[in-house]
């Protein structure tokens, strides 16, 4: 083999092996999973809690600055109620409440697929606290499956904030998920989130993976 065709084929198997590389360590993201909780404003939350009540964090969670608070909180529509429905922290500029798709059938409202932030034209329902109760004319949603991104991450991935893209779980119950939404802010930490439904029908738990595919890669 002469010096041409040795150079050649150390140059195929540095891509080959640098290709992998990128498959294992770039598109393999840590699953977070997202059980029934909701987010609250600071109005809401004093008439929930009492005026000028602070949450009182017991867990930090993936995302930066994000917490599980000690409150709980119950929930009601017009078929039923759902108590000890957790906070997280810190408290945002509206009231959101996440649940499952089979809760919105239990209270008796239509389950609308939205990302987090996204709550115009979704249903209302009924928040009940210690001190008050608070009647949300909207922001009940069914979380749409996401991946967090930082800006360095979804650039050395290819993505930008809005993009879909499909995952892929392992396991004995492996499948093959579409229309996962990639969101990337400044302080995003690499995580794709899956409600508790999804986790259990895949069999995912907290310390497993997935595995990001997009076109062309």
């Amino acid at each position: 083999m002469n010096e041409f065709s040795q150079l050649l084929e150390s140059l195929v198997d540095n891509y080959k092996k640098n290709k992998q590389k990128v498959n294992i360590d770039l598109y393999k993201i840590p699953v977070g999973i997202s059980g029934r909780h909701i987010h609250l404003s600071q109005e809401d939350l004093d008439t929930l809690f009492g005026k000028g009540y602070k949450l009182t964090p017991i867990k930090s969670l993936s995302q930066p600055g994000q917490f599980a608070c000690k409150e709980c909180v119950t929930i009601a529509a017009k078929k039923g109620c759902i108590e000890k429905v957790r906070i997280i922290g810190p408290v945002r500029k509206q009231s959101q409440v996440e649940i499952l798709r089979s809760d919105a059938f239990k209270l008796g409202i239509k389950p609308v697929l939205r990302l987090s932030g996204d709550i115009k034209d979704t249903p209302g329902i009924t928040v009940i606290g210690p001190e008050g109760t608070v009647v949300l004319k909207e922001g009940t949603i069914v979380a749409q499956r996401h991946i967090h991104f930082n800006n360095l991450q979804a650039k050395e991935r290819g993505l930008k904030n809005g993009d879909i893209v499909s995952i892929k779980t392992r396991g004995e119950r492996s499948a093959l998920l579409e229309n996962v939404s990639v969101r990337v802010g400044d302080n995003g930490y690499l995580d794709c989130h899956i409600d508790q439904e999804e986790a259990n029908a895949l069999g995912l738990g907290p310390k497993d993976f997935i595995e990001i595919i997009i076109q062309g890669v």
